[in-house]
């Protein structure tokens, strides 16, 4: 096994999951496909692109959404943090003003030493598939609904989900 991390995905949890590791000293290995690669959803090059709303929610203590920000800003979130620092008016809600929020995260993660970002598709038929990513390194799946379809295949294979 390699001595590092691997994450897939650049969205909110796998930007989250490497500056975390990081923070732990650990070097990590970030693929993204973006920007050789785009869904109809993505609009920017940029990380952690908020692509729906633009709203993280209640910031209320008195509810789960709000309670779960506060317990992240007492971990040193990386997205919590930029999200105070970009916050837009939204009433009782944490709303960004998107752009700015995804050009922050990047930032970040582009200056950290210890976060190598890898642009690049990961999936089945492609150069780089997740067999061979798990067989080198503890992996991170991190993509959500934006997935490609090589990736998901090969997740659904792997997972015995057809």
């Amino acid at each position: 096994m390699k001595e590092y991390i691997t994450i897939i995905g650049g969205g909110l949890a796998g930007t989250e999951a490497a500056y975390q590791i990081a923070k732990a000293g650990i070097p990590v290995k970030l693929y993204e496909m973006k920007p050789k690669k785009y869904t109809p959803a993505h609009h920017s090059s940029e990380l952690a692109e908020v692509v729906c709303s633009n709203s993280f929610k209640s910031n209320l203590l008195t509810n789960a959404c709000g309670l779960l920000k506060e317990e992240l800003r007492k971990l040193d979130s990386l997205l919590i943090r930029i999200a105070d620092e970009t916050k837009v008016p939204a009433g009782q809600a944490l709303a960004v003003d998107r752009e700015e929020f995804s050009q922050r995260v990047t930032e970040e993660i582009k200056n950290n030493p210890l976060i190598e970002i890898v642009s690049e598709e990961v999936g089945k038929g492609l150069p780089t598939t997740l067999s061979d990513l798990i067989k080198e390194s503890i992996t991170i799946v991190a993509t959500g609904p934006l997935t490609s379809d090589p990736l998901a295949e090969e997740i659904a294979e792997l997972t015995r989900a057809k």
